[in-house]
């Protein structure tokens, strides 16, 4: 068996109802902190209220949109302001990329670009981040379990990470019943990000036996689960995108991703396109390249297997494609990437850490290739 190692969050909760302990948890862990709530302020303030009745000092800063520099720059400085004892946030990917960002640059001596790989010098956290708590509301990026948080750089049209052990949350609370009703739109799009984040580390070239435990279960599991919350709000269902999610997150963070990803987020950096979107669009395609160009892959064909037996068809990415046109995801085009950027974006995304795990290198016309297929 090839050696291999994990990380984790330091404590998980999952459940419905847990979220309800989050208060004297993070309260626990100091008198002071800063609160990153999604653009509806008003969906946090249960949290807040609760936080200053357990006699905690916090500070709530909105996360509008995915993170940007500038706007990483901008609540960092208003963080540091009232020198924190921690950071939880609370909300969608978004809003846990930036409280994870601001929990590991508070104690930073040097700047934000010495963290950021690939534009950025990609230099390891001299100082520890402070205490992190991730509470998603969402179903999707995994990012309550990752060490990483994904940041937009607009002057340079991509999205890249900052990356240590370290920003693994201190306590991730999973609460399923914080997902109940998301807008469906979101729904799908946060949905086919989880299944692409359990379908890529169990494809990738650096699968371990670890992750396969994680994600292999949850393939058909999470794809029936979407198919039933794109026909009815369930709370079984959306206890298991939640379960998908993390297994996703847990799995991305120990044995990588691939070209789903790596595309991503070169195309996440030049458009306005949500990320779950992107990855929806594209992971049918993907799948095909990576099918076309393996032919012979047992975990490309039994994925395959798995999307046919929960979705009418003859051709898995076909089938999956379509099947998430139907519900309403927009193509790449719609979402504002022009075919002329096709090449430039495959060129861009060669360079990514997600695209290392694709269990084949493909080329740029290949890439190209499935960019076209997706719309």
């Amino acid at each position: 068996m090839t050696p291999f190692a994990f990380a984790l969050p330091g404590r998980v909760i999952f459940g419905r109802g847990q979220a309800q302990d989050a208060p004297a948890l993070v309260r626990a862990l100091g008198p002071r902190g800063v609160l990153v709530h999604g653009a509806d302020g008003s969906r946090a303030q249960w949290l807040v209220d609760a936080l200053h009745a357990q006699g905690a000092q916090v500070l709530p800063l909105a996360c509008g949109g995915e993170p940007t520099l500038p706007m990483l720059q901008a609540t960092l400085a208003e963080a540091r302001d009232v020198a924190p004892d921690w950071v939880v946030a609370l909300g969608g990917g978004a809003a846990l990329d930036m409280g994870k960002a601001v929990a590991a640059l508070i104690p930073a001596p040097g700047g934000i670009m010495d963290h950021l790989e690939v534009v950025g010098r990609g230099l390891p956290l001299v100082a520890a981040p402070l205490p992190f708590v991730a509470i998603p509301t969402t179903a999707g990026t995994g990012a309550e379990a990752t060490r990483n948080a994904v940041i937009g750089l607009p002057d340079h049209g991509r999205k890249v990470s900052i990356r240590d052990d370290r920003m693994l949350p201190r306590l991730a609370i999973v609460d399923p019943a914080l997902t109940d009703h998301c807008p469906r739109a979101v729904t799908l799009a946060s949905g086919l990000d989880a299944l692409a984040q359990v379908i890529e580390p169990y494809v990738s070239a650096r699968a371990t036996p670890f992750t396969d435990a994680l994600v292999q279960p949850v393939i058909a599991t999470g794809l029936a689960a979407l198919i039933r919350l794109m026909q009815a709000e369930d709370a079984s269902a959306r206890d298991q995108m939640a379960w998908t999610s993390l297994c996703g997150g847990v799995a991305l963070a120990n044995g990588g991703l691939g070209a789903v990803h790596g595309l991503a987020g070169v195309i996440g950096g030049v458009t306005p396109a949500a990320h779950g979107a992107i990855c929806g669009a594209l992971l049918g395609p993907v799948l095909e390249m990576n099918r076309r160009l393996m032919p012979d892959n047992p975990r490309i064909a039994q994925v395959c297997r798995i999307i046919l037996d929960s979705l009418d068809g003859t051709d898995a990415p076909q089938a999956l494609s379509g099947w998430a046109r139907d519900q309403g995801l927009p193509g790449l085009q719609a979402q504002g990437l022009a075919p002329q950027m096709h090449e430039q974006v495959a060129e861009a995304s060669l360079a990514s850490s997600s695209m290392k795990g694709n269990p084949v290198a493909p080329s740029i016309p290949d890439l190209v290739r499935a960019m076209a297929q997706a719309g």
